[in-house]
């Protein structure tokens, strides 16, 4: 007679949950994908004696006509200043990278608006040159 009752369907969720999250996965790497990198197109000066240093914790990128961009916006002086003089300005490690065609006076203006706030850590990023 245990041929004959009837069982209760029982729905296993377990390989569903594997299923979801496999689908989850694979979107977030398919959408990955299609978020496109942005950045600032500069043509760095070479150097043969560049070292690596560490992370910055600011990135001022100056442009050929003067202009500068504070971690990927553009700014002016004194946003970079208001910037660097919010956080701990001490501690602040700031990379400047200056196009290849930027005047000298430029890059001291960065140089000085960075140190005025008080930063010591100020690194000028280059391409190395073999």
């Amino acid at each position: 007679m245990r041929y004959l009752e009837t069982r209760k369907a029982r729905i296993e969720i377990v390989p569903m949950i594997d299923i979801m999250f496999f689908l989850l996965v694979f979107f977030v790497m398919a959408m990955l994908k299609m978020i496109p990198n942005s950045g600032i197109a500069t043509q760095l000066p070479h150097s043969s004696t560049a070292v690596e240093v560490p992370h910055p914790k600011v990135l001022v990128s100056l442009l050929k006509d003067g202009s500068i961009m504070i971690d990927g916006k553009p700014g002016t002086l004194p946003d970079l200043s208001h910037q660097l003089a919010s956080g701990d300005a001490v501690q602040t490690a700031v990379t400047i990278a200056s196009d290849q065609g930027t005047s000298v006076q430029n890059l001291m203006a960065v140089m000085d608006a960075c140190r005025t706030v008080g930063v010591t850590q100020i690194a000028l990023a280059a391409k190395v040159q073999h």
